[in-house]
């Protein structure tokens, strides 16, 4: 009977090599460099063993969107060299336990949250990377400002004590083309690194459609289903 643990990786594996040459073949017709690209594994819903293998095959970066199974993966996780980031919706009662973790939240688009991240962070003595997320849709359901609201949301980032202004995060709309939205994407964060040069952060692309975000200038993916698969969520 095969080891089970050794079949996982081998299911990692092939996910990883696969994503990698997709990645690869994006930024050649591109004309970008592999090096400009930071593969984000989402691991939600996988357990830590998951993380384990990812980072034995070369992954640093990992996300998860619920506060409560990030939290314990991140504990679970603590002997790894991970970057860990932030990446579902969250609330602002949830904002001391996800500053003790996220190195960087891509999900920011209110004020309040603004408020509540950098005052837990103070007091945490940390300095977390904030992406402001942009709704492309325009839909408030699925989180996110709208773009006429994204300046002054990354102006109150920028001054606040705890975080830094990282750049923008948004999912491409339900329905419509991802590279129109992947490109709007590109033109506000062209625009908002007039006022903050440093915040180069272009997080777009998943599993689906992240050859489109390559296109259009994205330096992170948040790739999930094409790397981990799609298997019976675990529960904790």
């Amino acid at each position: 009977m095969d080891d089970p643990n050794t079949t996982r990786r081998d299911e990692i594996a092939a996910g990883l090599a696969e994503v990698e040459r997709r990645i690869t073949g994006a930024c050649e017709a591109a004309g970008r460099s592999r090096r400009e690209i930071t593969l984000v594994a989402v691991t939600k819903t996988y357990p830590a063993s998951d993380v384990r293998i990812l980072t034995a095959l070369g992954v640093h970066d990992v996300a998860e969107n619920r506060d409560q199974e990030a939290a314990a993966k991140a504990s679970e996780c603590a002997d790894l060299p991970l970057t860990w980031h932030f990446v579902g919706q969250l609330q602002t009662n949830k904002a001391r336990s996800v500053v003790s973790y996220a190195d960087m939240i891509h999900s920011v688009d209110r004020p309040r949250l603004v408020e509540a991240l950098g005052r837990e962070a103070v007091k945490a003595e940390r300095r977390v990377t904030c992406l402001v997320q942009v709704a492309l849709d325009e839909d408030p359901g699925r989180g996110g400002v709208i773009p006429a609201e994204l300046p002054a949301l990354a102006g109150m980032i920028a001054r606040t004590e705890g975080l830094a202004l990282g750049g923008v995060m948004a999912v491409a709309p339900l329905r419509g083309d991802p590279n129109r939205a992947f490109a709007r994407l590109l033109e506000l964060s062209s625009a908002m690194q007039e006022e903050h040069p440093d915040a180069t952060v272009v997080s777009a692309g998943m599993s689906g459609d992240l050859a489109e975000a390559i296109a259009n200038g994205a330096t992170h993916l948040r790739v999930g289903t094409a790397l981990l698969g799609r298997r019976k969520p675990f529960v904790r």
